[in-house]
C-alpha cells in the first residue's frame, strides 16, 4: 500500500542507515497494522528489540533470523486447507480476533472467501522475504515503524 491508502500502518522503510531513515519515504513500503499483525510474531522473534509502536532496525545479523520466521509463517499458510484450520491460524495470531472482525464488516460471507484472504496474505509474506532479499543484495537496512 501507499501510504495515503492506510491511516493506521506499518512503513517497511530502506532509505536510511543504521542511525536515520527518511520518515514516510516514497521507496516505502506500507502494510496495514491488522495484516501486518499477521507476520508481527516473525519480527518479534528475529529481534528482541522489536517495538509494535516505534522503529525496529534490522541489519545483515537480522535478516537472517527474519527470515527463517517468515519461512515458517509461509508454509503454515500455504498448508491452511480449510476453513477450520484458517479460523485456527487467525485465532492465534496477536490480534487475531480483531482481525476477523475487520474481515467480517467488510466482507460478511469471508467463510466463503478465506482461500482469497490466504493467497493475499501468502503474496504479502513473499513480498516481505524479497524485501528482505534486496536489502541483502544491496547491504541495506530495514527499518519496521509501526504508527
Amino acid at each position: 500500500m501507499t501510504k495515503e491508502e492506510c491511516i493506521d500502518f506499518v512503513e517497511f522503510n530502506i532509505t536510511g542507515d543504521s542511525e536515520n531513515y527518511n520518515k514516510c519515504d516514497d521507496e516505502s513500503l506500507y502494510l496495514n497494522s491488522s495484516l501486518f499483525n499477521i507476520f508481527a510474531g516473525c519480527f518479534e522473534r528475529s529481534n528482541h528489540l522489536f517495538e509494535f509502536f516505534g522503529q525496529t532496525m534490522y541489519n545483515s545479523r537480522k535478516f537472517i533470523p527474519l527470515q527463517n520466521e517468515l519461512n515458517d509463517n509461509l508454509e503454515r499458510l500455504i498448508a491452511i486447507k480449510n476453513f477450520n484450520e484458517f479460523q485456527d491460524y487467525v485465532s492465534n495470531i496477536f490480534m487475531g480476533r480483531e482481525l476477523i472482525h475487520q474481515i467480517n464488516q467488510v466482507d460478511p460471507d469471508y467463510s466463503k472467501h478465506w482461500r482469497g484472504y490466504i493467497r493475499r496474505w501468502i503474496r504479502i509474506n513473499r513480498g516481505l522475504n524479497k524485501l528482505i532479499n534486496l536489502c541483502i543484495e544491496q547491504d541495506r537496512v530495514l527499518w519496521v515503524i509501526g504508527y
